[in-house]
C-alpha cells in the first residue's frame, strides 16, 4: 500500500468512527431544527444590522448598543438550544479526534515511531519543533 492509499483507508477508517457518524447525525439535526434555523437566520440578520449601522456615516450609539445586547442574548439562546449543544459536542469530539490523526502524522513525518508517540501534543505545545525541547 502506498502513502496516498493509505490515506484513503484513513479516510474511509474516520467515515466510519463513532465520532464522525455522531456529527453527521447532530448535523443532519441541526440542519433541519426549525426553530434553530430561524434563530440562526435572525441572528445573522442583527449582526447584518449591527455592521450596517456601524459603517454609518452618523452612527447611532444607542441603536448599535441595542443591537449589539440583542445579538449576544440570541447568540446564548442559540447556544442553549439542545440541538445546538449536542452538535457543538459532537464537533468537539470529531476535531479532538482529528487532531489527533494530525499530530500523529506530524509526529511520523518528523522521524517519530507513529506506533509509540503520542496521540496528543504535550502541554504547551505549539507545533513548531524548531523550539522544542523535546516530547519524551
Amino acid at each position: 500500500m502506498n502513502t496516498i492509499e493509505a490515506a484513503r483507508a484513513l479516510g474511509a477508517a474516520i467515515q466510519q468512527d463513532e465520532r464522525y457518524l455522531r456529527f453527521q447525525a447532530a448535523t443532519k439535526a441541526s440542519d433541519s431544527d426549525t426553530e434553530l434555523q430561524n434563530k440562526i437566520g435572525e441572528f445573522n440578520m442583527l449582526r447584518m444590522n449591527l455592521s450596517n449601522e456601524m459603517q454609518k456615516e452618523n452612527k447611532d450609539a444607542d441603536k448599535m448598543t441595542s443591537l449589539d445586547n440583542d445579538i449576544k442574548a440570541l447568540y446564548d439562546e442559540i447556544m442553549a438550544m439542545p440541538t445546538m449543544i449536542a452538535y457543538n459536542d459532537a464537533k468537539a469530539e470529531l476535531d479532538d479526534m482529528l487532531g489527533s490523526v494530525n499530530y500523529i502524522i506530524g509526529m511520523s513525518a518528523n522521524g517519530e515511531d507513529p506506533m509509540t508517540c503520542p496521540d496528543k501534543a504535550p502541554a504547551g505545545c505549539t507545533g513548531s519543533c524548531s523550539s522544542c525541547a523535546g516530547c519524551h
